[in-house]
């Protein structure tokens, strides 16, 4: 993997939470992927007898969703016109999971599903984080080949 991939999902992870934790109050219907994290991180936690007190929780589930979306996103690569359809395939994907993965898993679904548009706009944060993704491979590659 190289190290555009890596910046670039770490650029549109980035994005995916801004976007998450700037527009989570903005009314009930917005989504809150930051509580599914939350409960995944406390969850992990207890299966390892560990204790993670309330005020390093917010902390620790930051940098996990940043870290594993980073991973994913880094996985986006491609040719020019290649490139944007696997991002974007890559995004609407990955907000799909993030959507219908979480009751599966043992996870309180409901930050993420409370409505058709609670769905619809995790469907489209994941979107802009890969699209994100893509257009800094671009750039970098653009500068390199400079």
């Amino acid at each position: 993997m190289e190290s555009k991939n890596i910046i670039g999902g770490l650029a549109g992870a980035v994005v995916l939470t801004i976007l998450n934790e700037s527009l989570k109050n903005v009314n009930e219907n917005m989504p809150h992927i930051d509580l599914v994290g939350k409960e995944a991180v406390q969850k992990t936690a207890e299966y390892f007898g560990l204790d993670i007190e309330n005020e390093s929780l917010f902390g620790t589930a930051i940098v996990s969703d940043i870290l594993s979306n980073t991973a994913y996103y880094s996985m986006i690569d491609g040719e020019e016109n290649d490139l944007w359809l696997k991002a974007a395939s890559s995004g609407i994907l990955g907000g799909l999971s993030a959507v219908n993965l979480p009751e599966k898993i043992g996870l309180n679904d409901e930050p993420v599903t409370k409505t058709f548009t609670t769905k619809a706009l995790v469907v489209g944060y994941y979107l802009a984080g890969a699209l994100t993704t893509a257009a800094v491979i671009r750039l970098m590659e653009r500068i390199q080949q400079k």
